[in-house]
């Protein structure tokens, strides 16, 4: 089995474990403090950033797309059309577009910036940057989640899924952004009903489910979290 390194609220994470998932491959977890900057950890990644993978022979893969792209060539390749990346170049292209459009725009413009805010500053100790929540930036980021969540509608309402036809490592990153937002309760559901809709179906996969038991200290998921029907 191979082990991961993860934060249970960082959306790249959870799209690692995601991906796994859906070709039934498990993992050993081991949730990581990387502001703590811990001397074992930092021999697997110098710059201690999450997620890191321990594949065989115990050899670091850093980083959520270094990741996949791993797992694309060891795994998916095997998987004919549960593959979650395309064999059109194309749609490899898309697919890797929206992957960074969750995992990078949406992460910088808003999910960053509210788990810092709410989830670690709470917990990280004065040394290490904690204390009181930002007020400004926590307003700034649910701005930002506006245009975000139009547009997962918006190529929802157009598209079987959001980078074409089958599921793919798009739905993965999107749904690991998308999960950490609806943890803390900040998505306005009703508002995007296409969107909504493709959550529910992706929700309802096995491999969602271990997202679904996730919990963070001193913060509860919020009440239509664990909800298949929400």
């Amino acid at each position: 089995m191979l082990t991961l390194f993860h934060h249970p609220l960082f959306a790249s994470c959870r799209f690692v474990r995601l991906s796994f998932g859906e070709y039934g491959e498990e993992l050993a977890l081991i949730e990581e403090k990387p502001w703590q900057r811990r001397k074992e950890f930092l021999t697997l990644n110098p710059a201690a950033t999450l997620p890191v993978l321990l594949a065989e022979g115990d050899q670091p893969i850093v980083g959520a797309s270094v990741i996949s792209e791993y797992l694309d060539e060891t795994r998916g390749v095997l998987k004919r059309d549960r593959r979650l990346m395309a064999e059109d170049p194309l749609a490899r292209a898309e697919i890797r577009r929206l992957i960074d459009w969750y995992l990078g725009k949406l992460e910088a413009d808003v999910t960053r910036h509210l788990v810092r805010e709410r989830v670690l500053k709470p917990v990280m100790g004065a040394e290490f940057g904690g204390g009181s929540p930002d007020s400004t930036a926590i307003r700034a980021a649910r701005a930002n989640i506006r245009q975000h969540l139009k547009y997962t509608n918006w190529l929802a309402g157009t598209r079987n899924w959001l980078a074409g036809g089958r599921l793919s490592y798009a739905d993965m990153a999107a749904a690991a952004s998308l999960s950490v937002l609806d943890y803390l309760g900040e998505v306005a559901w009703a508002d995007y009903p296409a969107a909504r809709d493709w959550y529910t179906r992706i929700k309802s996969r096995p491999s969602f489910r271990p997202l679904l038991t996730d919990r963070v200290r001193g913060l509860s998921p919020a009440s239509h979290y664990g909800d298949l029907d929400f």
